[in-house]
């Protein structure tokens, strides 16, 4: 498991398993946020089973699920109410890290400027400068 720090209330990882939890707690996490679609690879944990290992040992527990790098509305919307409505601080997850970084920098793009967003995802290791004009337009400062 590779936890990247992006800022004090929020971090990403790569794929979780139910291993994984009582270290994720004793860090300090509330919430988890699965960012992988069901199915994605053999051997990948299940989101409802690792939702209910999770739940027992007191995380808030979302799934939005993205693929195909497909950012919907929906899933970015989600993904602020997720945020804004469970215990801080929330470690999200997928793969890599990548799309779970993306999905928070989209929700956050109508708060914080592109060069802010860019400059935190770099900092966690992660170059999301080719995203940069899509967090442009969706800034309201």
């Amino acid at each position: 498991m590779d936890i990247r720090q992006v800022n004090p209330s929020f971090a990403v990882a790569d794929q979780l398993t139910e291993a994984d939890l009582p270290l994720l707690k004793a860090q300090g996490f509330g919430t988890l946020i699965c960012n992988r679609p069901d199915g994605e690879v053999d051997g990948q944990p299940g989101a409802e089973t690792l939702a209910a290992r999770a739940r027992e040992q007191g995380f808030d527990w979302h799934w939005i699920p993205i693929s195909s790098g497909n950012f919907t509305p929906e899933a970015v919307m989600a993904f602020d109410l997720a945020m804004a409505a469970t215990e801080q601080p929330v470690l999200a997850f997928c793969r890599s890290g990548t799309r779970s970084i993306t999905l928070w920098a989209l929700a956050q793009s109508t708060r914080q400027t592109s060069a802010e967003l860019v400059a935190a995802a770099a900092r966690a290791g992660y170059d999301l400068s080719p995203m940069a004009p899509l967090f442009d337009a969706r800034f309201k400062g």
